[in-house]
């Protein structure tokens, strides 16, 4: 199924340019103009927390690629793809959008960095333990969100950041945590990193 979406695309190695030119290609000019600001935000986190620059902006710029691929054909699409399918991403196909983008990322834009690929495919939910860079571009995707208005969490978070990184992602984090009761799925990546950034925060 890969090939249906990339086509006749080439990357020039210049992200900065393919990747809008392959989401709007697709008509997603809007998640093109998030994966910019996403990677801008990325680049700034990793600047001040002692990240990879270049590492983050780049996951950033890939993070939601695999936009392309509609809802409703993203599980076959895994599939085809040899790729993990849980059960919560069966009843909600939107939260392995993740694990797609990690795909893209390296037939369609050549990318083989695992630490690039795995911040990549875990900045929807995160997970336990997750590294330096996997935070940073967690954050800055909730940050830079794609829609419109400000989001409700984006004060705390803010605030937050002043005190640490790890700080800042589970003040998101609790956020949805706080809410799980109303949201249709909860990912076990999710409910992972929650347990583990409660217990590193209170073991400091």
């Amino acid at each position: 199924m890969l090939n249906q979406y990339i086509g006749n695309f080439r990357n020039t190695g210049e992200i900065n340019h393919d990747v809008p030119r392959f989401l709007e290609s697709w008509g997603h000019p809007k998640t093109a103009k998030h994966c910019a600001a996403v990677a801008a935000k990325a680049k700034e986190l990793a600047q001040k927390f002692g990240s990879d620059p270049f590492k983050a902006e780049q996951a950033g710029y890939l993070h939601d690629i695999s936009a392309v691929v509609p809802n409703a054909k993203r599980i076959e699409f895994a599939i085809s793809e040899s790729v993990e399918v849980l059960a919560e991403e069966l009843q909600c196909p939107m939260l392995i959008h993740q694990k797609l983008s990690v795909v893209f990322a390296q037939k369609a834009f050549d990318v083989t960095d695992n630490e690039v690929l795995s911040a990549i495919g875990c900045h929807t939910t995160l997970k336990a333990n997750p590294s330096l860079l996997e935070k940073v571009v967690f954050l800055a995707d909730k940050i830079a969100w794609d829609q419109d208005g400000s989001p409700p969490y984006l004060a705390g978070v803010i605030t937050a950041i002043d005190e640490s990184l790890d700080k800042a992602v589970l003040e998101y984090v609790n956020y949805l945590w706080e809410r799980r009761n109303q949201l249709k799925i909860i990912h076990p990546w999710l409910a992972g990193a929650h347990e583990f950034l409660v217990q590193q925060i209170h073991a400091r």
